[in-house]
């Protein structure tokens, strides 16, 4: 079958949505992308009767695929694990609505909750929750039968329970992550004890390539103390830049020259709940 450039370019958003959404990462949605397409075009035309549910029946299921895969083990992973950032002021030299369709379930929040599932539950959420795919769509793509699936989403939902309350607010949220960054830089902890959670949480994801946190930090106290001391080791030419990750404020610091690492948020009912910083280099843009 012969993929004219139209259809590459209709669906190439829909299917690294879906892809970048269960898999967490930039390069790995990318090569199954191409995959998707290349399959598609060793096939007949006249037996593919709707292009874009066999498009996203490939894509879903080689994400399955991956996931189930040895090599997605995260028990071999060194420290915590966080998504891939997507910076969507660049993407690669691409428009953010020719990479990503829309933010809900984009969040660096989302993503690591999607941990929480077993591959066929994060595609089953994902195509019913986030692209409002039908359950008799859904039985077709994932091949298992309509009730089932029914029964999958409902096991999937009480497992993210309480992210949907996260805050996608762009504008909200950069507001309070301003106001974060100016009172830790004149530790204010009056403001800063307003705006940080009690029970807040920070991953620091070095993947055994840099110096992070091998476990997740707990508490407002350690967090700070955590923050302080990184702060303590910038080095003279560091700035930072609040940049736009996964439809989210987050901060981009730089060091010698070059991005050190981003710190993306998680913030509900005002608070900060969660930071993620991302320092593993195999990681990080780079453009």
């Amino acid at each position: 079958m012969q993929i004219s450039n139209e259809i590459y370019q209709q669906y190439k958003p829909l299917l690294f949505s879906i892809g970048y959404r269960m898999l967490g990462s930039i390069v790995e949605t990318e090569d199954i992308v191409q995959e998707t397409f290349l399959k598609v075009y060793q096939i007949e035309e006249d037996k593919i009767e709707n292009i874009k549910a066999y498009l996203c029946k490939i894509m879903t299921n080689r994400c399955i695929d991956s996931l189930r895969s040895p090599r997605h083990k995260r028990e071999e992973y060194v420290g915590p694990w966080n998504p891939e950032p997507l910076l969507l002021e660049e993407s690669h030299g691409l428009n953010p609505s020719e990479v990503v369709l829309q933010n809900e379930g984009l969040s660096i929040a989302y993503l690591r909750m999607m941990e929480h599932l077993a591959p066929d539950e994060r595609a089953v959420l994902l195509l019913r929750e986030v692209f409002d795919f039908s359950y008799s769509e859904i039985e077709n793509i994932i091949e298992k039968k309509e009730q089932n699936c029914r029964k999958i989403f409902s096991r999937a939902k009480k497992k993210v329970a309480g992210i949907e309350a996260e805050s996608l607010n762009y504008a909200a949220n950069k507001f309070i992550v301003d106001r974060f960054i100016q009172a830790f830089e004149r530790q204010h902890m009056n403001i800063l004890l307003e705006l940080l959670s009690e029970n807040v949480t920070l991953y620091s994801d070095g993947g055994g390539k840099v110096k992070a946190a091998i476990r997740p930090i707990h508490s407002l106290s350690n967090v700070l103390a955590f923050l302080l001391g990184i702060a303590k080791k910038t080095s003279a030419d560091y700035y930072f830049e609040i940049r736009n990750v996964n439809g989210q404020p987050a901060m981009l610091n730089y060091m010698n020259n070059k991005l050190h690492s981003i710190i993306s948020f998680y913030i509900k009912s005002d608070k900060i709940e969660e930071f993620y910083i991302m320092m593993n280099p195999d990681k990080l843009p780079t453009s």
